[in-house]
């Protein structure tokens, strides 16, 4: 099943970054995280993962009801898991970001859903790319609604770019076999010939020309960091386990980038490639494998 291997590769990336998310490459690098963590920055248990995953799960719990997409309806989700928690691991919000947070204070103080996320070059955190992975599973869907649902929270072109280059790349694993250069170099070429009269498209450059390292690797919150540190850690590594190890071990926003390549890696490597022990610990674990299902179940339906 598809959405089971693609969904819980990035819970199970989410709740491995979230005890040392902030923290630096340097300290990380003297202790490395190789397994499941408890506690750390958050003081959450073992198996817990963050917004990246409740904003996903939302999505997906919105379009199996509506058998829609309704970008009403998700945002009403959204705002649901910020103000009464819904979708979160233990009944507790712990973990919010800014630009997220504005774009539903917005819709919630009146605004039409279609004028609610930011939309200034401060406006790009991966906010919206840490949610999108479910849009993959769909057959057919356009580039429009991609950029739409990111436009919920992040609506600069920069943001809606990257997250329609993240669903391609899954897509494309979903659709043909190929090596994770080639999946990634297929959607490249895609974004390009879309987007090609647009100025942001140059922001990409590094990951079009394959010039990503380990000395100009980012690993911050700002939406082209996390895009290109997913793309690093997938081409640099041959297994699940390893490219989102690399992803968390990378620093920073731990959680954010290992949830968004283990979503790849878990799509491209199967859900048996995913650690048993991690996947055991997570919390939730049999109401995520539900929506997994049923999410599945719509996706058939609507070829």
């Amino acid at each position: 099943m598809k959405v089971k291997d693609g969904i819980i590769g990035f819970v199970v990336g989410d709740a491995l970054g979230v005890p040392v998310e902030f923290e630096r490459r340097e300290t990380l690098e003297k202790d490395p995280v190789v397994d499941m963590r408890e506690y750390g920055t958050y003081n959450q248990e073992m198996g817990t993962w963050s917004d990246d995953s409740s904003m996903t799960i939302a999505t997906m719990d919105s379009i199996i009801n509506k058998k829609a997409i309704d970008y009403e309806d998700i945002m009403k989700n959204f705002c649901e898991w910020m103000v009464n928690s819904k979708f979160t691991p233990h009944g507790r919000l712990f973990d919010i970001g800014n630009t997220t947070r504005r774009g539903l204070n917005r819709y919630l103080e009146g605004a039409d859903v279609f004028h609610c996320g930011g939309s200034s070059t401060h406006d790009n955190g991966n906010g919206s790319l840490m949610r999108v992975l479910p849009l993959a599973f769909i057959p057919d869907i356009d580039y429009e609604t991609i950029e739409n649902i990111s436009a919920l929270t992040h609506a600069h072109a920069r943001s809606k770019i990257a997250c329609v280059l993240y669903v391609e790349i899954a897509k494309s694993m979903l659709e043909n076999d190929l090596t994770i250069d080639e999946h990634i170099n297929q959607a490249c070429e895609k974004i390009k010939q879309h987007y090609n009269d647009n100025e942001d498209l140059e922001h990409f450059n590094r990951i079009f020309n394959d010039e990503l390292d380990d000395d100009n690797i980012l690993s911050g919150g700002y939406v082209i960091d996390t895009i290109e540190t997913v793309v690093f850690c997938l081409k640099t590594t041959d297994n699940y386990k390893d490219a989102v190890l690399k992803a968390v071990n990378l620093g920073i926003d731990t959680d954010t980038n290992a949830a968004i390549c283990g979503g790849l890696a878990g799509i491209y490597y199967g859900y048996d490639s995913i650690p048993i022990d991690w996947i055991n610990v997570i919390a939730r674990l049999d109401w995520i494998l539900s929506y997994c299902e049923k999410y599945e179940a719509f996706c058939d339906e609507s070829q």
